[in-house]
């Protein structure tokens, strides 16, 4: 590998200045999120980014370390950094915090590309007596203020804009398949815990989307998903999908109405996942069960398995209060508000790929 001059660093005047007016907007960003919550009512908390589990969703891998007492030959234990603050905040609200936020940094290993970072900056808020449709509210008024913190008319990516003034798009998973896919998704998952695979791997076919012989439901619903929808949500303004399949919301309550779905929601703009809601699942016992079909899947498909958070578990025994809450992707929001090409160019100092970070070891 070719070694870098230190004009190819980040680091370096040159490389920063284009970078510094996306930067100084996400500071004024952050102000303005600050001023938001508190003028609502909303507790800072910081959470510490090690913990016993770090989220138990399958796809995702952690970074793991050793925790060690400070006396000589003492016991240690394996900890992880968390990949959202969740669990803690959750525990919080058990604890009696009516409303709460953290602007958090995430972990997440093997994910770098224009929107991904291995590090990054997560807003999470959660609101004791509120459902989800609350919290995309919270969402219509934030973006609001953080496009106007920016100084900036509208969320642009690429040839893609969105004014978040406008009206906004309420669309279920089943109508933006049925509109954009010409499936009926949830007839392909009658049952949640045994959706049919081949099914919706023939439907896959039909609209020219290619699946692997070894692919589950969930593999061909985000196959479907990527290649025929998410391009298309958020565009002139902001999408709430909601209704998510209740396989795919581990942590998230059925709806009442249709137990097929599950009381999740994400928000879209230009085509961009900005953030992921629930309405919390307060039952431990189903949340358990839900934890140890995760736990067990991860293993079948990676070998390998995270612990689960008894002490989680134990809150929740408690009494989780019926409440709704938000992860929001803080990095994405500023690209979007400041126009930027790449995560990379909103976050003051990126992680080293593992190519540099090995030769700057050793160099």
């Amino acid at each position: 590998m070719t070694e870098p001059t230190a004009a190819q660093r980040w680091w370096h005047p040159d490389r920063f200045a284009p970078r510094r007016r996306h930067l100084e907007r996400r500071g004024a960003i952050a102000r303005a999120t600050r001023r938001f919550f508190d003028a609502r009512g909303f507790a800072e908390v910081e959470t510490p980014a090690l913990q016993v589990s770090p989220g138990l969703e399958p796809h995702l891998e952690a970074f793991a370390t050793e925790l060690k007492e400070p006396f000589f030959d003492g016991p240690s234990a394996r900890l992880y950094l968390h990949t959202s603050p969740e669990f803690a905040m959750k525990k919080l609200l058990v604890a009696g915090l009516p409303r709460l936020y953290q602007i958090a940094h995430g972990f997440r290993n093997g994910e770098r590309s224009a929107t991904h970072h291995p590090e990054f900056t997560m807003l999470e808020w959660y609101r004791a007596g509120a459902s989800w449709r609350d919290i995309a509210l919270d969402c219509t008024a934030l973006l609001v203020a953080a496009l106007e913190a920016a100084g900036r008319d509208r969320f642009v990516r690429g040839a893609l804009a969105c004014d978040p003034t406008a009206r906004w798009e309420y669309l279920s998973v089943a109508e933006a398949f049925a509109r954009h896919a010409d499936i009926d998704i949830l007839a392909t998952a009658p049952d949640p815990l045994a959706p049919d695979t081949h099914r919706l791997a023939r439907e896959a076919a039909r609209t020219g989307v290619w699946t692997g012989a070894r692919d589950q439901w969930e593999d061909i619903f985000f196959r479907i998903f990527i290649q025929k929808i998410e391009g298309r949500l958020g565009v002139g303004a902001p999408c709430v999908l909601h209704d998510y399949p209740a396989s795919m919301a581990a942590l998230a309550r059925r709806n009442a109405d249709d137990p097929r779905v599950a009381e999740r929601f994400e928000l879209y703009a230009c085509g961009l996942e900005l953030g992921n809601g629930f309405g919390e699942l307060t039952d431990g016992a189903e949340q358990r069960r839900r934890f140890e079909a995760d736990v067990a899947r991860k293993e079948a498909l990676y070998g390998y398995r995270y612990p689960i958070d008894s002490d989680f578990l134990a809150a929740l025994g408690v009494g989780l209060p019926e409440s709704a809450g938000i992860a929001l992707g803080f990095d994405r929001l500023v690209m979007l508000a400041t126009g930027a090409a790449a995560i990379e160019d909103v976050i003051w100092a990126p992680v080293a790929t593992a190519a540099e970070a090995a030769r700057d070891r050793t160099g």
